[in-house]
């Protein structure tokens, strides 16, 4: 009997474990926008000529709390985004994109924030006799994020709820190739978005975490690389390697801070250093100049799960020729691999301010 006992309590317990498997709830949403490019250099005035407009069409996975990480972040949204922008422009054309998205939510609910990452193609990119006048989008192929923010109000009913808003596009290839002035839209947003099987939605779970987190210091080595141009059109695309070691202290379950030091070989500069020297005599430049540098930095990291996003703040104490200045900042995201999370994938732009340098893809290992 006590085999009997034993086996249904067993049997239960399998019983149990799998109807509190992970539900997947899915919304669909549809957005129309209309706006204006901002003029953030004086160089694209003659390409804003009336006003973009296009769709968003976004996929997204809702959350309820069945992961711990879900309710840290008040129950966010995450998925894939569709963008169709018609520049109404002849010289810009047309942009599609896709993106992986994120978005929290504020006020009990009623205020959305969103931020996506992807990639876009651009249907007329520069090009030096058919379309010179496009000095934004040097390729085909452009880096773009998203930051979209509004009222939102769901399931009003039968599933269907409204967002109305704002929403910033930026589309830039992060100087692979020149030209790279890059583009940011401005536009107001309204659409409507439907909850999938709206009458099962789950209830919210809340588990309060009695411990807080914490890490010993830990180190990292992050090898960086990829190709980029200077703004010299025709220069060429040149490869770039970047080799880093810093130390991490996390903070709490959603973030931790760094600190670290790095070499950068953008070989891109020997060119430009050379260029410089014969085109313009004046800046007294023998074009022998090292083309190497090397920088500290400090940073910043959100966790979401294995993923997060993160931000550096870096100078360059090596700096033996002067490019865009000695300050330099990165904006990116990383993905953990593994049960131990040693091993990361990340990509990133790195900048001098809102100029743009690289777009830099790189693997980490953290001991």
């Amino acid at each position: 009997m006590k085999y009997f006992w034993l086996f249904t309590i067993l049997w239960y317990s399998t019983f149990v474990t799998a109807q509190e498997s992970e539900r997947k709830p899915i919304s669909l949403e549809a957005h129309y926008f209309t706006g204006n490019i901002m003029e953030h250099n004086p160089s694209i005035a003659h390409l804003i000529t009336s006003h973009p407009e296009g769709f968003f069409l976004q996929y997204n996975r809702k959350t309820y709390g069945f992961n711990a990480w879900e309710q840290r972040y008040n129950y966010p949204d995450w998925g894939f985004t569709l963008i169709f922008q018609n520049m109404h422009n002849p010289h810009l054309g047309r942009l599609y994109s896709l993106y992986g998205h994120h978005s929290w939510y504020f006020f009990k609910r009623h205020l959305r924030l969103s931020v996506g990452q992807g990639i876009a193609f651009a249907s007329k990119p520069y090009h030096p006799d058919l379309n010179y006048q496009n000095n934004v989008y040097g390729s085909h192929f452009l880096s773009t994020t998203y930051l979209q923010g509004g009222f939102v109000k769901e399931n009003i009913w039968q599933g269907l709820g409204v967002f109305a808003g704002f929403s910033i596009i930026h589309y830039s290839n992060g100087n692979i190739k020149a030209p790279n002035t890059s583009t940011n839209t401005l536009g107001f947003t309204l659409g409507a978005h439907y909850l999938l099987d709206h009458e099962n939605f789950p209830d919210y779970i809340y588990t309060e975490e009695q411990e807080k987190h914490t890490e010993p210091v830990r180190f990292n080595a992050v090898f960086r690389g990829g190709v980029n141009e200077s703004d010299v059109v025709q220069l060429g695309s040149k490869p770039f390697y970047i080799f880093g070691v810093s130390a991490d202290k996390v903070l709490s379950r959603k973030s931790k801070i760094e600190a670290g030091v790095e070499v950068f070989f953008s070989t891109f500069l020997k060119d430009y250093i050379e260029y410089r020297a014969i085109a313009y005599p004046e800046d007294n430049s023998s074009g022998d100049e090292d083309w190497k540098r090397a920088g500290v930095f400090l940073g910043y990291e959100m966790r979401f799960d294995k993923n997060a996003a993160f931000v550096n703040l870096g100078y360059y104490f090596y700096y033996p020729y002067d490019f865009e200045g000695q300050l330099y900042n990165r904006l990116g995201l990383k993905r953990y691999f593994g049960s131990q999370e040693k091993i990361y994938g990340l990509v990133n732009v790195r900048a001098h301010a809102a100029k743009a340098e690289a777009l830099e893809f790189g693997i980490g290992y953290r001991l």
